[in-house]
């Protein structure tokens, strides 16, 4: 199974997987020239690694997986959502559903457009989501 999951990750990476995760980052840039923007940062760089290496990882919400409320599980962390999707967060999810589109076209590309669409989601909200592995999603619990 690791097996898969790395050769998953390496075709991922190396048919376009890394473009996405650089735009990921180039969001995380434009976030970081504010203060106000520096969470919106930070969430950009942790799914633009996430974006980089998907497979065997998912981002799962993060109050699910603690246990616990924070400033971006409640009700500042719904309004940072939808500053995110009004600024640049419809931009990465067009970008993910563009190259979703592209992957579909072959049968060996369609476990990518799925990744793409899942990612999609993701750009839409990602305050209040961490990333983990799929064990850990799986027992419900964050290992540290």
């Amino acid at each position: 199974m690791a097996f898969f999951r790395f050769l998953f990750n390496l075709l991922w990476f190396l048919l376009g997987g890394v473009f996405m995760g650089l735009a990921w980052w180039l969001a995380a840039l434009l976030c970081f020239v504010s203060l106000i923007g520096i969470p919106w940062g930070r969430a950009c760089f942790v799914i633009g690694i996430f974006t980089f290496f998907p497979f065997g990882k998912q981002a799962v919400s993060r109050k699910s997986m603690t246990g616990q409320s924070d400033i971006g599980t409640g009700t500042l962390g719904l309004i940072g959502n939808i500053l995110w999707f009004l600024v640049l967060g419809i931009w990465l999810a067009i970008g993910h559903i563009a190259s979703a589109l592209a992957c579909f076209v072959t049968i060996i590309g369609i476990p990518f457009g799925i990744q793409h669409l899942k990612l999609a989601l993701i750009a839409l909200a990602p305050i209040g989501q961490m990333v983990v592995t799929n064990h850990e999603a799986e027992s419900g619990r964050y290992i540290r």
